[in-house]
C-alpha cells in the first residue's frame, strides 16, 4: 500500500510517541502502529480526532500525490 498518511512523520516532528496517541484516542497501540506504518488507514472521523489532539490541520496528516 502506498503511503497515504503522514501520522508517523507528524508524531516525530512533535516528539510524540505513538503509544501516547493510542492512549489519548482510546485505541489499541497495534492499530496506531498500523496507521503509522501505512498498513492501515484511520477513518475520516478518527483522522480528524488525530489532527485535533496533535493540533495540526488535517491536511498535514495526508500525503499528497502528484498526478502525472
Amino acid at each position: 500500500m502506498a503511503d497515504l498518511n503522514r501520522i508517523k512523520t507528524v508524531l516525530a516532528e512533535r516528539g510524540i510517541m505513538s503509544k501516547w496517541l493510542a492512549k489519548t484516542l482510546h485505541k489499541d497501540p497495534a492499530t496506531v502502529s498500523k496507521w503509522c506504518n501505512n498498513h492501515a488507514q484511520p477513518d475520516l472521523k478518527t483522522l480528524a480526532q488525530i489532527a485535533e489532539v496533535l493540533k495540526v490541520d488535517i491536511h498535514e496528516l495526508i500525503c499528497h500525490t502528484k498526478a502525472e
